[in-house]
């Protein structure tokens, strides 16, 4: 059978996946949400969810720094990457001995595609059916702001970065509410405390991760926005696309702006 991924690329399988690798820590957590425990056998050392395949499966480096030797031996019949969190220098040699499914998603409409997809190529199309009703459920109960917040959205300290307008971020913040004083940007980019200052934000959202933010940086961030809001946030429930989006949408809806 061929399936086609967010890259548009073709992907043919003769049957389905019994050796399937992920690269990209949302996407593991949805192949367990499909049922495909005794498929997976290999992730990256941030695959953290579900805790037992984090303790259990091997692991084949993390996101970026890939070590080709151990996925040649695990010999997959399918590896899950995206676009974004693994790199190209990594993942367009294993295109050429393995069969790649690589995602691209910024908008929640693309995250609901990725599920279809994955569930189409592992043959579990059921269970992403079902999944992604849930899902789309939770995010229409989300009540609708009438104002919208200006906000900052921080993953990095020293120096301070921030989500762009093109990321998955920016539009959980949108589906929020809140208005990304940093939607002109791409991607992630670096600010100055200048920046943070004069950006007329009035929320600052620190998230878990990639940097571990404290409430010891809220004091450190008051100080160049003293009139702000500054709240620590779970960053799996605003950049996490895979099952987690389920937890997500009760999140969101709990968190007071």
């Amino acid at each position: 059978m061929i399936f086609s991924d967010q890259l548009n690329r073709s992907i043919t399988l003769a049957r389905p996946p019994q050796r399937i690798i992920s690269l990209v820590p949302s996407q593991t957590e949805l192949l367990y949400s499909l049922g495909l425990d005794k498929e997976v056998v290999g992730i990256t050392k941030f695959c953290v969810h579900p805790l037992t395949w984090f303790r259990e499966k091997t692991r084949v480096g993390g996101t970026k720094n890939i070590h080709r030797h151990i996925i040649d031996q695990l010999k997959p019949d399918l590896i899950i990457a995206n676009k974004e969190e693994n790199l190209a220098s990594d993942v367009e040699p294993l295109m050429k001995d393995y069969p790649v499914w690589v995602s691209n998603i910024q908008t929640l409409e693309d995250a609901y595609e990725m599920i279809t997809g994955i569930g189409a190529i592992t043959h579990r199309e059921a269970a992403a059916t079902a999944l992604l009703t849930q899902i789309k459920a939770g995010f229409a109960a989300l009540p609708v702001q009438a104002n919208r917040v200006p906000t900052a959205y921080l993953i990095w300290r020293d120096p301070w970065m921030v989500a762009g307008g093109d990321t998955f971020i920016h539009e959980i913040l949108g589906v929020c509410g809140l208005h990304n004083v940093f939607a002109g940007e791409l991607r992630y980019p670096a600010v100055t405390a200048a920046q943070l200052a004069s950006s007329g934000c009035e929320l600052v959202l620190l998230s878990s991760e990639p940097y571990p933010f404290r409430e010891k940086h809220i004091a450190e961030l008051r100080a160049i926005l003293p009139a702000a809001r500054i709240m620590l946030v779970d960053g799996e429930m605003f950049s996490w696309y895979g099952s987690r989006l389920l937890e997500a949408s009760t999140y969101l809806k709990n968190l007071t702006f």
